[in-house]
């Protein structure tokens, strides 16, 4: 397994995962998407979304995708060591 592109597939999932719910909190959806979730597992909604802030939204995709390339990388070099 490659480490590089592993960790870039991990980044690329986990920061378009991110992209996608900052979309939905800068199109105003991500409040009723939650309430509907957390009332699906019987949980009375207590979290309030914000206001949408690009800055804010950049270092959410940024960080979870680095984050996503270090446990993507990490895992392949693991992965190859044990297969070795």
């Amino acid at each position: 397994m490659r480490p590089h592109r592993a960790g870039l597939v991990l980044a690329i999932f986990l920061g378009g995962w991110h992209l996608f719910w900052a979309a939905l909190v800068a199109a105003g959806w991500a409040q009723p998407l939650i309430n509907f979730v957390l009332w699906l597992h019987f949980i009375r909604p207590v979290y309030v979304v914000e206001s949408f802030d690009v800055g804010i939204a950049s270092l959410l995709v940024g960080i979870t995708a680095g984050i996503g390339y270090a446990l993507g990388w990490g895992f392949a070099v693991l992965w190859n060591k044990l297969h070795a």
